[in-house]
């Protein structure tokens, strides 16, 4: 399987990869990502990005950010330091 997977349903991204980047064992990505620990968000880029789409995840005050291109290959990768606001909290 390649890290990236595209399908009409979204993307798939291996579980090695997050582990990989959160330090945490693949075998774990499946519920942390069911049970609201590991978020994530998806942007599609516009004019010059068109074609390619930036996945962000984010987890114990890490996000790793992914940019892929139309094929799920990945551009780029970077990890870093993420404190997400509380909801209802600006």
């Amino acid at each position: 399987m390649n890290e990236v997977t595209i399908s009409a349903g979204g993307f798939t991204v291996d579980a090695h990869v997050l582990g990989a980047a959160f330090q945490l064992e693949p075998a774990s990505i499946s519920e942390r990502l069911r049970t609201g620990e590991i978020t994530s968000q998806c942007e599609t880029g516009i004019d010059e990005d068109a074609g390619r789409w930036r996945l962000t995840f984010y987890y114990g005050g890490r996000a790793l950010r992914l940019i892929v291109d139309g094929e799920g290959t990945i551009l780029s990768r970077a990890t870093f330091p993420a404190h997400l606001p509380r909801p209802g909290v600006i």
